[in-house]
């Protein structure tokens, strides 16, 4: 069976998409996305290798395009205010993406890449989602340092705190992730949590 073109793949991760926002991770079988593209089970397998090789190219697809808007909105941020302004712009990232891609933002939200990464994936597909995640961390590294002026575990984890665990929470158990109150509820927590210095670990 043949592997399918290159502009086939990526409609393809399009499908896949999809199913994954609709139906969750559980959603997104080989069988659903054959019969959703019209590709057959084999030229799927032949393209991906496996299930969760295909998981981790739909979400690496997406996190691509959506850790460049991150950096983007935080240095746009940081040009105009503060170091806490540019933590704002992170963490609000997914709603504001939300308004032109709904999909890919809830995609995003409700897997972190440790579900990706703990996945049994190819080298291909390793590689991928490991470059994406240290580029979530050298961002989270860089917003603790513009902050305190400090890198270390606390700090660290408190920026996480701010720019994976609070918008996966409250974006997700909204109306959406442009809910105007879930966004207000994302931007304070994040403003409160800064406002202070972490404790020295």
């Amino acid at each position: 069976m043949g592997r399918p073109r290159s502009h086939d793949l990526d409609l393809l991760l399009d499908h896949a998409r999809a199913l994954w926002v609709d139906g969750g991770a559980a959603g997104l079988t080989i069988r659903r996305l054959s019969a959703r593209s019209g590709v057959s089970n084999g030229a799927i397998y032949n393209a991906f290798g496996s299930r969760d090789n295909l998981l981790a190219r739909v979400w690496a697809r997406e996190a691509d395009a959506f850790l460049a808007f991150q950096r983007e909105a935080v240095e746009h941020a940081g040009r105009a205010g503060t170091a806490q302004d540019a933590v704002v712009a992170a963490a609000l990232a997914p709603a504001t993406y939300a308004r032109t891609d709904e999909q890919a933002a809830r995609l995003l939200l409700a897997v972190p890449i440790g579900d990706i990464v703990n996945a049994d994936l190819g080298p291909t597909e390793r590689s991928l989602i490991e470059g994406q995640r240290r580029l979530l961390w050298d961002l989270i590294v860089e917003l603790a340092e513009r902050l305190w002026g400090r890198s270390d575990r606390s700090a660290a984890t408190l920026v996480t705190y701010c720019l994976v665990d609070l918008p996966g929470k409250l974006l997700l158990s909204a109306a959406g992730p442009t809910d105007p109150l879930a966004v207000h509820a994302v931007e304070q927590a994040v403003r409160g949590i800064t406002g202070v210095r972490p404790p020295t670990p």
